[in-house]
């Protein structure tokens, strides 16, 4: 309690360092999502500068999230000449308004390269923080980042638009029950963050870490996770130390790190938060990646957060656990004990459904890149088709409503465990499935496809619009109803039948479902290149736009960033390779192969009669293996060169992924199979072995 919050402008601090007047009124703005008063601006500003170089601060930054996958800074000092020398002013304007060059950041055609202007405006509804690095100290101001002509660049501009979205629709809803007293209605959301440790020393070893964060070369060790010994182990006293520092870290920002555990892989850890509004949680998620890095350092580790670091083991996801709430204190997918008589839950949670149903390709797409490419699908991660898990209760009311009699709901009983001294532990309604890529647990929605390098800015973007418009769908047909009741029963039965489709309680990793999803006519989009197209559909465009979210421009750049972010990745994983491939592999399997022929000619000089098949034979696997890469590298230096010549964005991302990442894949075959026959004293790189079980 001592540290929690500490280096956070939270309301505490604000109720105690501004006027009583003004905290009332941006407490306002805050809780309702009303305009910003610009005349308290300066009274706010010089507060927090009073607050910040208490702290130790002498230097503020609007910190914000451009289309670059990661967050952005430039500081600035407190110091403003004087006749008489320095002051240290923060004035209202700096609080409000910064201008950043935005000539190097991802624009997709919004901008000329050479407008360099940019704008970011400060965002009251996420607090100001303080960071705290080495001796430094810096006032982190959460603000959106838009070009000179106004266009969002960033990822906090859309995903507080669609917060209003949703908002303004759902109290549509709840005005239509009778909800006369809640004035907002916001996205929550709790994300769930997978990542590896590394010991630093084996890192700096590996170009392909380095550059592409996941190993390019590799061959599985003898053992790997089948033992299923990591999960929820031990936490190990180094690991341990580093998540206690970690948890200080963010606890000081206000971040509620709440759980921590081994996961799956060996070497690989999660940390999850308590759930909170989606705007804050995003950016409170950005700090929890940025700190997770920085505290490895000093523990002598690195943290990975690329979807599939290691090849054959488990990839890291990032589990977004979504939901609803309004105002005035009510969890929107709360079903209670009785869902079948909780009429306003189960009308949102149809919502739910026909916005999955309907936006699949979206929600998809929200989570499409090039590492995500290597874990959906792969029996670790859900498959890259979207469907809902509602468990035997919700599933079973879901079908009374198709029929038109909702009559009760399934109730869990105590589980019986056999020892007499141990509590009888009620059993609930349902399990949760861990193959759903968006599932129902208790009161939110679990959305387990989201990679872990992802902001989720982008997935709620998706979530939040989607539901929206489907919630207004249902507002626009009951409003003015003679008989609401009557309506809302015909209402809900239509859209049970027409989007079952979507809900499926069983194992999503089996060819059963794929196969079972074709027939259901659901999408199955297995790579980012082809997720990508939906985005740019005229359906999905038009719901942006309804809704305010995207602009048509807008969304058509964002396509473009993230196909040309696709084709960057592999391009430099390519380089990477063919760098490692020419310079460390060939040379040391090159040696190896001269010291065993050398010994086979020495041995054979000396006795002819000596029996020297084992090394012949082996000089014949190092040979055959070697000349197979050094083939295969040269193949994927052209390839690599004519598909960084195509000028269409489209057009290149599907030849990196058909072409270029195709040959990747046998390059790295033949380096594997090298390593698993060249002498430990020739293999110039740090092993699985090695990276996954010293720590």
């Amino acid at each position: 309690m001592e540290i929690f919050g500490q280096n956070v402008f939270n309301q505490d601090v604000m109720r105690e360092k501004l006027p009583k007047a003004v905290f009332k009124n941006l407490k306002k703005t805050i809780d309702e999502g009303l305009p910003l008063d610009p005349t308290i601006a300066d009274v706010v500003a010089s507060a927090m500068k009073e607050w910040a170089v208490d702290r130790g601060a002498t230097h503020f930054t609007h910190w914000f999230q451009p289309m670059t996958g990661v967050t952005a800074e430039k500081h600035d000092s407190f110091i403003t000449p004087t006749d008489n020398g320095i002051l240290m002013e923060f004035s209202g304007k700096e609080l409000i308004k910064g201008e950043p060059d935005a000539s190097s950041f991802p624009s997709g055609g919004l901008r000329a390269t050479f407008e360099a202007r940019g704008y970011t405006a400060w965002d009251c509804t996420s607090p100001a923080f303080l960071r705290e690095e080495a001796d430094v100290t810096t006032l982190c101001i959460p603000t959106v980042f838009c070009s000179y002509t106004g266009e969002a660049l960033d990822k906090k501009t859309p995903l507080l638009r669609s917060m209003e979205a949703l908002s303004s629709q759902a109290l549509r809803i709840l005005r239509l029950f009778g909800n006369t007293t809640a004035r907002r209605v916001i996205s929550t959301v709790g994300p769930e963050q997978e990542y590896f440790l590394v010991d630093k020393a084996f890192f700096e070893r590996r170009l392909d870490l380095i550059m592409a964060g996941r190993t390019l070369f590799g061959a599985m060790p003898p053992k790997g996770q089948e033992m299923e010994d990591h999960y929820f182990g031990t936490i190990k006293e180094r690991v341990g130390a580093f998540m206690k520092e970690v948890n200080v870290e963010l606890w000081k920002l206000g971040v509620t790190a709440k759980t921590q555990h081994n996961e799956v892989a060996p070497g690989q850890f999660e940390i999850a938060p308590i759930f909170e509004t989606t705007n804050i949680a995003t950016d409170h998620n950005q700090l929890v990646m940025d700190t997770l890095k920085r505290v490895a350092l000093r523990h002598d580790m690195v943290c990975l957060m690329h979807e599939k670091p290691f090849a054959g083991v488990n990839g890291s996801g990032k589990h977004n656990n979504w939901s609803m709430s309004s105002s005035d204190g009510q969890n929107l997918l709360e079903p209670g004990h009785t869902p079948h008589d909780n009429i306003q839950f189960l009308t949102f949670l149809l919502a739910t459904i026909k916005a999955v149903d309907e936006y699949a390709g979206l929600l998809r797409a929200s989570c499409a890149n090039a590492g995500n490419d290597h874990r959906l699908g792969a029996n670790e991660a859900p498959p890259a088709i979207i469907s809902m898990f509602l468990g035997d209760q919700l599933a079973d009311i879901v079908e009374q409503i198709e029929t038109g009699a909702v009559k009760s709901s399934t109730i869990g009983a105590d589980m019986k465990i056999g020892v007499r001294t141990l509590p009888a532990l009620p059993k609930d309604a349902t399990d949760r499935n861990r193959t759903s890529p968006f599932a129902f647990t208790g009161n939110k929605f679990e959305f387990r496809m989201v990679g872990s390098t992802f902001s989720i800015s982008g997935p709620n973007i998706v979530i939040n619009t989607i539901v929206a418009e489907a919630l207004k769908q249902f507002a626009d047909r009951l409003e003015g109803s003679s008989d609401f009741d009557a309506d809302l029963e015909k209402l809900l039965q239509e859209t049970a039948k027409k989007h079952k489709r979507i809900i499926f309680n069983g194992n999503n990793y089996s060819d059963e479902w794929v196969e079972e999803a074709a027939k259901r006519g659901l999408l199955n989009l297995p790579n980012t290149p082809e997720a990508l197209k939906e985005l740019v559909k005229k359906d999905a465009v038009e719901l942006f736009v309804a809704h305010n979210v995207f602009t048509e421009k807008e969304i058509h750049s964002r396509y473009d960033i993230m196909l040309e972010q696709y084709s960057k990745t592999i391009n430099i994983e390519a380089l990477t390779m063919i760098d490692m491939a020419k310079r460390s592999i060939i040379p040391a399997a090159t040696s190896f192969v001269t010291e065993v022929a050398h010994s086979v000619a020495a041995v054979t000089a000396v006795c002819s009669s000596i029996d020297v098949s084992a090394q012949k034979d082996l000089l014949g696997e190092l040979s055959s293996n070697l000349s197979a890469l050094n083939k295969n590298v040269k193949a994927l230096e052209k390839i690599v060169e004519d598909a960084a010549n195509i000028s269409d964005v489209a057009k290149q991302a599907a030849a990196y992924r058909e072409e270029v990442f195709s040959k990747m894949l046998e390059v790295r075959a033949n380096g594997d199979a090298l390593e698993k026959v060249v002498s430990a004293d020739y293999w110039p790189l740090p092993t699985y072995a090695e990276m996954l079980f010293n720590l």
